[in-house]
């Protein structure tokens, strides 16, 4: 009786999720569907190129291109042509130190100062604890972005040896290992670490040692490293309302935090390998890193926020970050995912590994609504999920985050002009020029050119604009690159005898990306 009992209701679980496999089934979008998808994405969003692959059960089931790789020239893109992956490149960075422990030459839990003695954080204590795990797990107790203006935008002239001498001069906002704040610096001193380790530079142990192994043939640790740039997109973004080409940020180091360029094509490799723990050629006969590596990596490290009521379609319950990777529960399923981004381009890259599913979603303009619209959309039909229009949900947010974005800058500047109009009280700019000075940032002027003031950074030549007095002791600077959208407030602060010491700064928008990290600086006047 009870042998009879069990086989009903085995038989019954069997129909239940045979329902529920056909149900999930049915609803898998189809490429057709996944074209109207990026179309209208495309137009929505006004992005000029999509590339997207859907990797299934260790097979390309979709990979295509769509719209254009450039507004300039009008070639179209396909699943070859090459974006720069920004931050997907982190995850190559944790796999690489993996291989290297897997040789035995290094293990998650190593100091830093083991590898590179003249490493210091702020406080000697977290100098001597910090460990390669640590690198990588956005715990460091250093705030968002902290110190990325050293390499953002990308016309400064520090070099990897000043970001290691100047992590020392970046004061903590939390305690360590207590919050996750993002940062791509420690990512670079992560490459530092392959490179004296393994005798190449990042981007030659990323090419010799991953690439190659994988056909990842187009593929190239850095921009410049491409062999061939016939098919490589331009980057775009919104200038004064129309979006158009701008330049491409071409970084002379720190690739370990953002320096890949590749194709969905060559990505997807990269993805079957990562949900086949490492395994990969004919049968996964070959291992690029261990099983073990693997599941470390994929191991939550540092906790991340989510909702205390969790919301749906997925109803997150548990976020963290691992090693090069977020991870979190969509919908009773682990969720393996990053994204990058660099001026004019972002991508994403979404796997749920028991469903054997992987999305690459690569853009070549600044609209993260624009991936995760389509990256949703597609995930929701393998999930079996009942359809939700993701393009407009994410045009709506946009819409409204933009608009209110916009009425906030429209204020300042609206001030600004009235100020000059009434010029009432005319301003003694002469009272604040000079150069002021931060420990890891360096000099910044501020004087008089061709009848205007002027900010100017001596590291950094692209952070340049206009000043314009606000109010008080506070001005505004334009920058002159108006692709930046990152317009800032420069506050004087003074001394006993009221004359300006110092400057303090933070962006006007709250739609500023993080990496203008000008609220870490600390500039005092150098005295004549």
């Amino acid at each position: 009786m009870k042998k009879r009992l069990l086989t009903v209701i085995l038989i019954g679980w069997v129909f239940v999720w045979c329902g529920h496999a056909f149900s999930a089934l049915a609803q898998v979008i189809t490429s057709p569907q996944i074209d109207a998808l990026v179309q209208r994405t495309l137009t929505t969003f006004d992005v000029p190129g999509i590339a997207v692959a859907v990797v299934k059960d260790g097979q390309v089931v979709h990979q295509k291109g769509y719209g254009v790789r450039s507004l300039r020239t009008g070639a179209k893109v396909d699943e070859h042509t090459l974006f720069g992956i920004a931050s997907n490149s982190k995850a190559f960075t944790a796999a690489a130190l993996g291989m290297l422990m897997d040789e035995g030459k290094l293990t998650w839990d190593d100091k830093v100062i083991d590898y590179i003695p003249e490493f210091r954080m702020y406080n000697a204590y977290v100098t001597e604890e910090f460990t390669l795990r640590d690198l990588l797990t956005h715990r460091s107790g250093l705030g968002l972005g902290a110190g990325d203006l050293m390499f953002w935008p990308d016309s400064s002239n520090f070099t990897m040896k000043d970001v290691i001498h100047n992590l020392r001069y970046l004061k903590p906002v939390s305690g360590f290992r207590t919050k996750y704040d993002y940062d791509n610096l420690l990512y670079m001193v992560a490459g530092e670490v392959i490179e004296r380790v393994s005798g190449k530079s990042w981007p030659e142990f990323v090419e010799d040692r991953m690439m190659k192994p994988l056909g990842m043939n187009r593929s190239a640790g850095s921009y410049e490293r491409l062999a061939d740039k016939d098919n490589v997109i331009d980057a775009h973004a919104p200038v004064n309302g129309r979006v158009q080409v701008i330049d491409r940020d071409n970084f002379r180091f720190g690739y370990s935090a953002g320096g890949i360029n590749s194709s969905v094509a060559d990505m997807s490799r990269w993805v079957i390998t990562q949900l086949n723990k490492g395994k990969y050629g004919p049968n996964g006969r070959q291992q690029l890193f261990s099983e073990k590596i693997h599941a470390e990596m994929w191991k939550p490290q540092t906790i991340l926020p989510v909702s205390d009521a969790p919301m749906p379609p997925y109803n997150t319950h548990f976020a963290a970050y691992g090693l090069g990777w977020r991870l979190s529960d969509v919908k009773g399923y682990k969720q393996v995912t990053h994204t990058g981004g660099l001026a004019g381009m972002v991508t994403q890259v979404t796997m749920l590994p028991e469903l054997q599913l992987g999305i690459i979603v690569f853009t070549n303009q600044q609209s993260g609504a624009a991936f995760s619209a389509v990256t949703n959309t597609i995930k929701d039909s393998y999930l079996g999920l009942p359809p939700m229009d993701w393009v407009r949900r994410y045009s709506e947010q946009v819409k409204k985050g933009q608009a209110d974005a916009d009425k906030l800058t429209k204020d300042i500047w609206d001030g600004i002009a009235r100020e000059q109009r009434a010029n009432t009280t005319p301003v003694d700019f002469t009272r604040f020029a000079g150069t002021y000075r931060d420990r890891w940032f360096g000099d910044v002027v501020i004087n008089q050119q061709g009848g205007k003031w002027w900010f100017r950074s001596l590291r950094s030549p692209k952070l340049t604009g206009e000043l314009f007095y606000y109010k008080g002791n506070t001005f505004v600077v334009k920058w002159n690159d108006r692709s930046f959208d990152a317009d800032a407030y420069v506050t004087f602060l003074v001394d006993e005898s009221m004359h300006p010491a110092s400057i303090k700064m933070k962006p006007i928008s709250p739609l500023t990306d993080f990496s203008f990290d000008f609220q870490d600086l600390d500039l005092q006047r150098v005295k004549p």
